[in-house]
């Protein structure tokens, strides 16, 4: 075959390449959804009762504050690995925020044992912390799994985990914001619980979404 007609035929029927959104302009997109998205759960549901008075007291400022920024640099570090060229560090970007934000609550149960005793250990059932954050975190981790499919060749699992660590601290600041827990220990314990159960269910559904998002594109 001449090297001509080789690559007229290598160049038949070849499509455009879409190219992929710069990872800081997709991260801001998708966290401005999904704190619109949050945001519009808590004007649904209402804000807790003792709001006005957890905010005059400072209603553990540093403990949302953390959360929010894990929401924050794991969804911007989920955009980075979906790209081949990137640093598998970038998963790490988050580690920072997430430890601190467990330390904030771990004090928390600290002062709590100092203040009410043993009381404050106790734990209960709150199925509505369950239900808020991964209700919400779940479909708001199949969005950011549809906007990085590209990665499926490459990274899905850490993405896709990523991408649901962010959606569920997110989730998990709105609702400090509508769920009254008196006790540190059960905040840990339960926003932990449904963090890592949109993790887990992202880890495991993530990559098979991934591609066939690739296939649903490419036919």
């Amino acid at each position: 075959m001449r090297t001509e007609d080789l690559i007229d035929q290598l160049a038949t029927g070849l499509k455009p390449v879409r190219r992929v959104w710069n990872p800081a302009v997709a991260a801001a997109a998708w966290l401005g959804f999904a704190v619109a998205v949050i945001a519009g759960a808590v004007a649904i549901f209402g804000f807790r009762h003792d709001l006005a008075q957890r905010l005059a007291g400072g209603f553990d400022m540093p403990q949302l504050a953390l959360s929010g920024l894990t929401g924050v640099l794991a969804g911007f570090a989920a955009f980075q690995l979906a790209l081949p060229d990137r640093d598998r560090r970038w998963a790490l970007l988050p580690v920072p925020a997430a430890l601190g934000w467990l330390a904030t609550m771990g004090w928390g149960c600290v002062a709590d044992l100092f203040r009410m005793g043993p009381e404050a250990l106790t734990l209960t059932t709150s199925f509505p912390c369950l239900r808020f954050i991964v209700g919400f975190g779940v479909p708001l981790t199949l969005c950011m799994i549809w906007l990085t499919r590209h990665a499926a060749p490459i990274r899905p699992v850490p993405v896709a985990m990523l991408g649901g660590l962010s959606a569920a601290a997110l989730a998990s600041v709105g609702l400090s914001l509508v769920h009254h827990l008196d006790a540190a220990a059960m905040v840990l314990v339960w926003h932990g619980i449904a963090i890592l159960l949109t993790m887990l269910i992202a880890s495991l559904i993530g990559p098979w979404l991934m591609r066939a998002g690739l296939r649903a594109r490419a036919a």
